[in-house]
């Protein structure tokens, strides 16, 4: 096992616990901002010698989640329409500077990050949210968690040239992973706060979030691989940069808002 991955991850789960336990939704909305800040920094950075991303423009972005428990829903209605005429307007200020893949790298870091990262705030403030935010985070890292786990003991068929360390094994095994995660906590908060979620819906979802979890984890895979980077940075140790560890939390949690709010 990497013990630098091993000590990040157990220093890393207080902080979040904190953060989601006694944060009012003022304080994981900036907080979550300032993840989105951070996430399309390494983003833009990655591709610094394929395109010139209007950084700006996506940092600005990033500031509406901060502002989500504040401003009225109407304007998210305008967001991706704003940003768009910001970009366009600094390629019209710059004389073109800015080509369409600068734009389109641009808008695709603010819908890939700053659209995803924003679900996480929203879930949080929702009734019970500080207790269904949390499933966004066992899905993640009880894929995570099976899939490595399984994969190095048992993984002896790949399953993708875009990242050849994984394999069908630790696949199968990151959704064992998620369900059984995802199960145990459903019985804990079912019986210290009569809440009543069904097992075997949380069974099913589990299934579906560790694969669009993983297709996350794929996603960030074929960007590096693209840009020709191993990780995002070196932010975490053991984990690389902040991107590599979010890259399945930000599939993830767009889906948690579905099942558990749209459905």
């Amino acid at each position: 096992m990497d013990i630098k991955r091993f000590i990040s991850g157990i220093l890393g789960f207080p902080l979040v616990a904190v953060l989601f336990i006694f944060g009012n939704n003022y304080v994981v909305d900036i907080t979550c901002a300032v993840i989105a800040i951070m996430g399309l920094y390494e983003f833009y950075n990655a591709f610094k010698d394929k395109a010139k991303p209007i950084a700006e423009v996506g940092y600005f972005s990033a500031l509406f989640i901060a502002g989500l428990h504040i401003i009225n829903y109407h304007w998210w209605l305008l967001y991706l329409p704003i940003l768009i005429l910001l970009a366009f307007l600094k390629v019209i200020l710059t004389k073109m500077k800015f080509n369409i893949n600068d734009l389109a790298i641009t808008i695709l870091g603010i819908v890939y990050i700053v659209g995803s990262i924003a679900f996480i705030p929203l879930i949080h403030g929702l009734e019970h949210g500080k207790i269904l935010v949390w499933y966004i985070f066992l899905a993640a890292w009880g894929t995570d968690i099976f899939a490595y786990l399984i994969g190095v003991k048992f993984g002896k068929h790949k399953f993708s040239k875009i990242s050849p360390k994984k394999s069908i094994e630790g696949c199968i095994g990151g959704i064992i992973g998620a369900i059984i995660f995802m199960l145990v906590y459903t019985i804990c908060v079912n019986n210290l706060f009569n809440l009543g979620i069904s097992y075997i819906y949380i069974a099913i979802i589990a299934i579906v979030l560790s694969v669009i979890g993983q297709i996350g984890d794929f996603a960030a895979s074929t960007i590096k691989r693209y840009a020709g980077i191993k990780d995002f940075s070196n932010l975490i140790p053991g984990h690389g940069g902040l991107l590599d560890r979010m890259d399945s939390v930000m599939f993830v949690a767009p889906f948690i808002y579905l099942f558990f709010v749209l459905m």
